[in-house]
């Protein structure tokens, strides 16, 4: 079977860029995508569901040929995990094309110029995560050293917090309490939390 890997990192993102450059690929070689693995996290770690589900179909031989939109849509956590995942499709008999990257990779590859420019990609991918870190890392000490606070905007007035607060003191449920203020039962624990300690 032929299947396909697109993956984002945050929900506000989409796939569509991934599965129209995948789209083009595979009918540029007259092949078409029977299945698709989607998912929205990071790439941080390779314990990811989707990519799980793939490489076990690749395990058990149902996936042969793999597209990706790049390599680091695999993994970006580093060279040797980028290694374990392109050594376990090889060792399984999956062909695995990275289209974006230019990479086609066959069970039987196995010379040193496509291992240096997987080293190469590897890292190049585990370099951008970094630095995505220490920008995200800058950005929170500039917010907070002006006095602003980290994340997202809280869904909660003053007056919101009071009235749950009130709420609660008479007994009702987490459950009632959303139900009155028009929020998730998860805000309304988290704000109780926050105002308790």
């Amino acid at each position: 079977m032929i299947a396909a890997y697109v993956r984002v990192s945050s929900r506000s993102q989409d796939t569509a860029v991934q599965r129209h450059s995948i789209e083009r690929a595979a009918a540029a070689r007259g092949e078409a995508i029977a299945t698709w693995y989607e998912e929205k996290r990071s790439a941080k770690s390779l314990a990811r569901p989707e990519l799980e589900r793939l490489r076990q179909n690749v395990r058990t031989g149902i996936v042969k040929r793999l597209y990706t939109f790049k390599l680091d849509r695999l993994t970006r956590s580093g060279i040797a995990d980028t290694y374990r995942v392109v050594d376990e499709l090889k060792g399984e008999g999956c062909e695995l094309i990275a289209v974006e990257d230019n990479l086609h990779l066959k069970p039987s590859t196995n010379d040193v110029v496509t291992d240096v420019f997987i080293f190469a990609l590897g890292l190049g991918a585990k370099l951008e995560r970094t630095a995505i870190n220490e920008r995200i890392s800058a950005a929170r000490e500039r917010i907070e050293a002006e006095g602003k606070a980290w994340g997202r905007p809280t869904r909660l007035s003053q007056a919101d917090l009071e009235q749950i607060q009130a709420m609660k003191s008479a007994g009702r449920s987490i459950r009632q309490i959303a139900a009155a203020v028009k929020c998730p039962r998860a805000t309304v624990a988290r704000a109780l939390r926050r105002r308790a300690a």
